[in-house]
């Protein structure tokens, strides 16, 4: 299969018209308050209408409680849940249980093998493989082999237009997630969006 893209970090109307000019196969919202691209629930309501409705909207929490999940998926601003903290097994099922049939992704921070051994028993829907929070740089991509890895994952973390390509052939992840990657200046770039799609989808 082809591999998808997500454009994370959308929080400004420019964004979501680039968005809408180049179509990527997912965006994010950020709703941890200590990221500068944290939106309201308000915020990625207006956002979120006036995006693509075949886009799906991906929310991403940092350790928040299941009602608060909740409360912004019933709201319509967002489709997918991405938990990006230390969150559990057992906040998975407590989120699940909340949302039937709503896909719950879950993010893991890469150091070793054990961390992927991790990500590969998770019970989410859909893993994603990371360096950390918002730092834009890349983990040791060697870790990625077939024998600790064999499930379809997410990969993000200092992902750029220019390394994307690269990054596809050697490792062909399931998506790759990019934010600072396509950024200017901490702002969405419309040629970068425009870059790193058309470098996903020419592979």
């Amino acid at each position: 299969m082809s591999t998808q893209i997500k454009i994370c970090g959308i929080r400004r109307a420019q964004d979501v018209d680039y968005i809408n000019e180049f179509l990527p196969d997912y965006i994010g919202f950020i709703f941890w308050e200590k990221s500068f691209r944290c939106v309201t629930l308000e915020q990625a309501l207006e956002l979120r209408r006036q995006t693509n409705p075949h886009i799906p909207a991906v929310g991403v929490f940092v350790n928040e409680t299941p009602e608060k999940i909740a409360e912004y998926v019933q709201s319509g601003a967002i489709q997918i849940v991405q938990l990006h903290g230390q969150e559990t097994e057992e906040d998975i099922a407590k989120v699940r249980a909340l949302l039937p049939g709503v896909p719950v992704w879950k993010a893991f921070k890469v150091r070793s093998i054990e961390d992927l051994m991790r990500a590969q028993a998770s019970t989410a829907d859909r893993i994603l493989l990371d360096n950390g929070y918002g730092t834009g740089q890349c983990f040791d991509h060697s870790l990625l082999t077939e024998q600790y890895l064999t499930r379809p994952y997410i990969l993000a973390g200092g992902l750029t237009p220019q390394n994307i390509p690269d990054v596809i052939a050697k490792y062909h992840p399931a998506m790759v997630d990019i934010s600072s990657g396509v950024e200017t200046d901490q702002c969405k770039d419309r040629d970068k969006i425009r870059a790193a799609i058309h470098a996903v989808r020419s592979m």
